[in-house]
This record gives C-alpha cells, sequence and structure tokens, in this order.
C-alpha cells in the first residue's frame, strides 16, 4: 500500500496546488472585479496602489503560478510572507496572538502554511516547473 501511495502523490500534491491556487486567486479577483462577491461591501473594487491592490496583484498573479505550477517555490515564499504579514499585522494582536478563530485571521494563517509548504516540496511531477526546468 505504501507504494500505491508514494505512486499517487504527484496527484494529490497536484490537487492541492489547483485548490489552493484557485482560491486564493478568487481573493484577487474579489477585491479587483468584485467577483465572485465584493471585498468593499459594495464600494468597488480596491484602488490599485493600496496595501490592497497590491495584495490584489500578488493574489491574482500568485495564483495563477501556483495553479500552472510555475515558479512555485519563490511564488509561495511571497505568498506565504503575505499571509504570515496579513496574520501578524492585519488580524492578531496581544490578545488574540494564538486565537486565530477570534482575531478572523485563521485563513490568513493556513495560507501561510501551505505556501511555506510549497517552497520545501516545489510544485511536484505534474507542473509546469517540472516540465520546464526538471525541478520538483
Amino acid at each position: 500500500m505504501n507504494t500505491l501511495l508514494e505512486k499517487l502523490s504527484p496527484v494529490a500534491l497536484l490537487l492541492v496546488r489547483l485548490v489552493v491556487g484557485y482560491m486564493f486567486l478568487l481573493h484577487g479577483t474579489a477585491k479587483f472585479f468584485e467577483f465572485p462577491v465584493s471585498m468593499t461591501n459594495g464600494n468597488g473594487s480596491v484602488a490599485l496602489f493600496s496595501l490592497f491592490g497590491a495584495a490584489a496583484i500578488l493574489e491574482i498573479v500568485g495564483g495563477l503560478l501556483i495553479i500552472a505550477g510555475l515558479f512555485t517555490r519563490a511564488t509561495a515564499f511571497l505568498l506565504s510572507g503575505q499571509m504570515a504579514y496579513a496574520y501578524f499585522i492585519v488580524h492578531a494582536d496581544m490578545a488574540t496572538l494564538f486565537l486565530p478563530m477570534l482575531n478572523n485571521g485563521e485563513l490568513a494563517a493556513l495560507y501561510s502554511v501551505v505556501f511555506l509548504m510549497f517552497v520545501f516540496t516545489g510544485a511536484g511531477k505534474l507542473s509546469l516547473d517540472h516540465k520546464f526546468f526538471g525541478s520538483k
């Protein structure tokens, strides 16, 4: 059974990469295009040259690169840092630092850790990184 799990691990990594990249991409589209929902409570899209605009660009471009599995380690490093910033600076305070469900930072913390995992694992065999560069 161990060999079956080893054979399926590239597919599992692909599935995780696709789902995480897609969900992250949607955060950026919600900020810029108000799709699938508005992140500004109906006040239009975020300003391009703002902190939220920079976040949206990272989310759209980074999400697409994660989905494609292209430049995955570098992209994941940047996105992990972005989400760590979101958690520690935007969500957490001293009273709720270790209580992400109370400070609404649970998603940022999870994204940060998942992207950190991609820094170490790479995109896997089913990726453009593997096709173009021979890297996992």
